[in-house]
Formats: C-alpha cells, sequence, structure tokens
C-alpha cells in the first residue's frame, strides 16, 4: 500500500525533468514538500510519535522505489535518520547520513564525502557510540567536482552547534549499508528494464537486438546479477529489530557495490552511443549507481569485514552463509 501511493507520488514530482532541475542547482523544495506532506517521512516512527510503525522488511519496496527513480532529495536517508533520532531530537528538513566523522586541527570538524551534502539540511554522524546531528547551514560545503553530483565533503568550525546523542552510534553502519543496498536495487532494476526494453525495441540488420546471442548473452549476466543483488537487499530488511544486522547489511552492500559497476557499463554498451546523451535518462541512473557504489562504503570495505566474520567462525562458509 505504502509502495504503491509512494510511487505515484515519484511518478508525478520526481520526473526527468525534476531530478535534471536539482541536479542543475534548482530548488528541492517542490519534490520535498510533496514527500514531506505524505507524512511517509515517518514510515518507521511508532504510532505515538505520529508514524506508521512499520517493520524493516516492508520499507524495503519503498527504498528500492527512490532508487528507481534517482531520488535527488535523501528521503530515504531522513526515514532512516527520524527513526535512528529521538523524536525530540528530530529537525524539519533533509537529513542526509554522513559516511565519515573526523576531528581536525583547531577544532574542526568534516565529515568528508557525504551523499546529498549539496542539499541536505542536516547531516547526521556516527561519533563513536553517539550520533551528532549538524546543521547544514553552518556547513562550509565542498563539491566533488564530479559533474552533477550531490555529494560534498562538509565541514563545521566546531561541533557545538551539533546535538548530540548517546549510545545509538553503532546502529548508523549498518542501516546506511542496508538503505544504499536497496536503493541500488532499485536503480538496478530499472537500468535492467530500460536496457531490455531498448534491446527489443532497437531494429539492427533486420532484427531486434534481444534477438542476436551476443546481445542475450549481456542480458542475462545483467538478469542474474540484478535479481542476486536485490534478493541480498532485501534479506538485510528481513529482520524483526529496528535496525539491520551489520553482517546482513554488509553482505547486502557488498553485493548490490559489486554488481552495480557490471550493470552500469552493459547497460552502456547494450544502449551504444544514446545511453551517455544527456537527453536520455539512462545516464540519471547509471551515475546514481556509481555514486551509491562507494557511498558508505564500497564492495572491497564490506568484504574486508565480512572475511574477518568468516575467519573467525568454525562453521563452514555454506553454513556461514545460511546463519546470516
Amino acid at each position: 500500500m505504502f509502495t504503491e501511493a509512494i510511487e505515484d507520488i515519484l511518478e508525478d514530482h520526481c520526473t526527468p525533468a525534476m531530478v535534471r532541475a536539482i541536479e542543475a542547482g534548482g530548488s528541492c523544495a517542490p519534490l520535498w514538500q510533496a514527500l514531506e506532506a505524505t507524512g511517509f517521512l515517518e514510515l518507521l516512527a511508532s504510532e505515538a510519535d505520529g508514524g506508521a510503525q512499520l517493520p524493516l522488511k516492508d520499507l524495503f519496496p519503498t527504498l528500492c522505489a527512490f532508487g528507481r527513480h534517482a531520488t535527488p532529495v535523501p528521503a530515504a536517508q531522513t526515514i532512516a535518520a527520524r527513526a535512528l533520532l529521538p523524536s525530540h531530537a528530530i529537525p524539519v528538513g533533509m537529513i542526509t547520513l554522513a559516511a565519515a566523522f573526523r576531528r581536525e586541527a583547531g577544532g574542526i570538524v568534516s565529515c568528508p564525502l557525504t551523499p546529498y551534502g549539496m542539499v541536505a539540511d542536516f547531516v547526521l554522524a556516527r561519533d563513536g557510540d553517539a550520533l551528532l546531528l549538524l546543521p547544514g547551514a553552518s556547513a562550509r560545503r565542498q563539491n566533488t567536482g564530479v559533474h552533477l553530483s550531490q555529494t560534498a565533503t562538509l565541514s563545521w568550525l566546531n561541533e557545538n552547534s551539533g546535538t548530540r546523542i548517546p549510545g545509538v552510534g553503532a546502529a548508523l553502519p549498518a542501516f546506511a549499508a542496508a538503505l544504499y543496498a536497496a536503493l541500488i536495487s532499485g536503480a538496478m532494476t530499472r537500468v535492467f528494464e530500460m536496457t531490455l526494453e531498448h534491446c527489443n525495441d532497437r531494429v539492427q540488420f533486420g532484427k531486434s537486438l534481444g534477438k542476436f546471442q551476443a546481445v542475450q548473452h549481456q542480458l542475462s549476466v545483467m538478469a542474474e546479477h540484478t535479481a542476486a543483488s536485490s534478493i541480498a537487499a532485501e534479506h538485510a530488511f528481513h529482520t524483526d529489530h529496528a535496525v539491520p544486522s551489520l553482517l546482513a547489511a554488509a553482505m547486502a552492500k557488498s553485493r548490490t557495490s559489486e554488481a552495480a559497476a557490471l550493470v552500469a557499463a552493459i547497460a552502456h554498451a547494450l544502449h551504444g552511443a544514446i545511453g551517455v546523451t544527456e537527453e536520455y535518462d539512462l545516464q540519471l541512473l547509471t551515475r546514481r549507481l556509481h555514486e551509491w557504489r562507494v557511498a558508505h562504503g564500497s564492495e572491497a570495505h564490506w568484504n574486508l569485514l565480512i572475511g574477518h566474520d568468516v575467519l573467525a567462525s568454525d562453521m563452514s562458509l555454506v553454513d556461514f552463509v545460511r546463519s546470516v
């Protein structure tokens, strides 16, 4: 029910034209207000706080929808942040999740390479066992220099302007990894659908591209990685707890990040020159795949964590995977 409603809202308000306008520096307000007005940002909040108290497993399709539409605002991140923050500390506005938090010389604090850092009103960062909510209004934002990227490094003269929430910092990495796995899964599914449609419609040498065996092989590789990534990402949300387990989230992010680059490459190869043009929507999604692949740790980062757990376990590899 929630997913269908959000899909309808995104179809109406998060159009490719809107995505392009926001990426080019246009206002996020119309899209954000449309999402905020629905109350869906409170999906995980308790009923006492005016939320839907949605189980995590039911949130997964909604997060995939944000990925399918290459949503240029941190809606999924805000849902997660509102679930992690106590009700009295939740601010009004867009909240993104920091991938890292650093203290530098002179008391300066920074959040390097923060997804949606160029547009977010607030940044939620992990500082040891605590969470730190920092206002974007007082931050110095430095973009990455990547064309149309919304990722930025944010820095503050000191952390006194932020709000500290003790005791819940460890939950952020797991939630962020699972969240981005779901976003990648949604975007990847849409990329595959667009590629399959193009290959069925595009005629070359008297028959559609999809009739050529070499193309069919590439499509089957895309389908395999897309399906496997979706299963891994969905599994991270199959829990009765309020936050995904770190190991399940690590596996989900590792699998989806690994597949993201491969699926994007095949999609562009099968689309040919049209796939890289600014007017064609494919690049809106594949750019997201590349950014989200490294957001909150690429497959190399999470494979290291998984590897340590495998070596520390006395189970066989198959039994270890089953136990997760």
